[in-house]
């Protein structure tokens, strides 16, 4: 496990670079905001974790969390963020969230996956997949129910849960469906459809977008979920997103194409917008008192029954 001072140093990294999310404040403000944010996001991972790899490479791990009991139980895979290029499991998973289902009787799996440039963005989808084949196949050993499997991401994690959701190639390299996964859940993404993205964000992250997704258009469709959302996807979608203007239009475009494909999806829109608003929502799904807490625990249990 990475020391607290490893911690902080990635979650500054992190403010500086993640996909579309920029504060409007400027010069020492904006970075008293960012310190501040390093601070939060530096929280220790919850104990209790058994790590596991789940490929050859170092970064295909995985650190798994599970309920006391002996019955099989549903399990929640988390990606996380970092605008494809950083991030990591120990840093990005939000202890609330993870302390929340553990106590909802979920199991909990944060993976870590390749990063651009070292991998592509596909690499990075396939890596997830991997993830959730891994799980399956160790399920009985891991007391995890294979037939009740949610992938869940956030910012860069989001769209990469989101494509692995639409475009059935990636479970399809590793054996597996959309039985495989009983429903998908975006965080705050964006990227869902990659040369909008790019074009509405102007300046901001615009090298981060060209060196996730290349200036290819036809490669930028392949990789936007919102271009592959026709049948079929996996069985049920819950986007959560907060007001920023390129988070909303991203995941109403993704929730409409879903919808007419005949998946169904839900969307719901809360409190907060840049930087801040982006790692809140991140940071505090799980606090009873968050109000996407109750619509994620609503969720689960509709489509885990």
């Amino acid at each position: 496990m990475r020391s607290s001072l490893v911690r902080i140093i990635f979650a500054l990294a992190l403010g500086v670079g993640l996909i579309g999310h920029a504060t409007t404040q400027a010069g020492p403000l904006r970075q008293v905001l960012r310190q501040r944010m390093a601070a939060r996001l530096a929280e220790p991972p919850v104990p209790g974790a058994i790590s596991h790899a789940y490929g050859a490479d170092s970064l295909q791990r995985l650190d798994l969390w599970r309920p006391a009991g002996t019955k099989p139980v549903p399990l929640i895979l988390f990606v996380h963020g970092g605008g494809w290029k950083r991030g990591d499991k120990d840093n990005a998973t939000g202890a609330a969230k993870v302390r929340h289902l553990i106590g909802r009787g979920y199991a909990v799996a944060s993976i870590d996956y390749r990063l651009v440039p070292q991998a592509s963005v596909e690499q990075q989808a396939g890596d997830v997949a991997l993830a959730l084949a891994w799980l399956r196949t160790h399920a009985a050993e891991n007391g995890i129910d294979p037939d009740r499997i949610i992938l869940m991401g956030h910012s860069a994690g989001a769209h990469l849960v989101a494509l692995v959701g639409t475009d059935p190639v990636y479970l399809r390299a590793v054996g597996l469906d959309y039985r495989a996964v009983r429903g998908v859940m975006p965080i705050d993404g964006a990227g869902y459809d990659v040369s909008r993205q790019i074009a509405d964000g102007g300046n901001f992250m615009h090298d981060t977008y060209l060196q996730a997704f290349g200036s290819d258009p036809a490669r930028q469709a392949k990789l936007s979920p919102t271009m592959q959302a026709a049948a079929p996807n996996a069985p049920a979608f819950l986007l959560l997103h907060v007001s920023r203007p390129d988070g909303i239009a991203q995941a109403k475009q993704l929730a409409d194409a879903l919808t007419a494909a005949g998946t169904p999806v839900e969307r719901h829109q809360y409190e907060g917008t840049g930087l801040r608003g982006h790692m809140e929502i991140n940071r505090s799904l799980g606090d009873p008192a968050y109000p996407a807490t109750a619509v994620l625990d609503a969720w689960l249990d509709r489509v885990l029954r």
